[in-house]
């Protein structure tokens, strides 16, 4: 369980990551080696996922759009110092919620 959700944000920084550093290069201006670097980022992000354990990569996928949306608003709150509101929380827990039922509910 450990190793999944370390993948789990690992590929949510990576995308994230990468993500914003090519928007810093096409929206702010900066240097094309940060768009670049982004997406060096981005092709990682693709790999890490196929790291996991679970079987299908549709319920790996959905569950790693919970997680993403939590780093995305901690991202946010760290990096580009805009501070979350009782919203973004509480639909962020709703949807690690999810995450959990989607992942480790017992199947027959």
């Amino acid at each position: 369980m450990i190793k999944s959700i370390l993948l789990f944000i690992l590929a949510g920084l990576a995308e994230i990551g990468g993500g914003y550093l090519v928007w810093l290069w096409l929206r702010e201006g900066a240097s094309y080696w940060l768009g670049i670097l982004g997406s060096l980022f981005l092709v990682i992000y693709g790999v890490i996922p196929t790291m996991q354990t679970f079987p299908s990569f549709g319920r790996v996928y959905a569950a790693y759009g919970g997680v993403f949306i939590m780093l995305s608003v901690l991202w946010g709150w760290g990096i580009e110092k805009k501070t979350p509101d009782l919203y973004d929380w509480v639909g962020s827990i709703i949807c690690l919620i999810g995450v959990s039922i989607i992942l480790w509910a017992p199947r027959t």
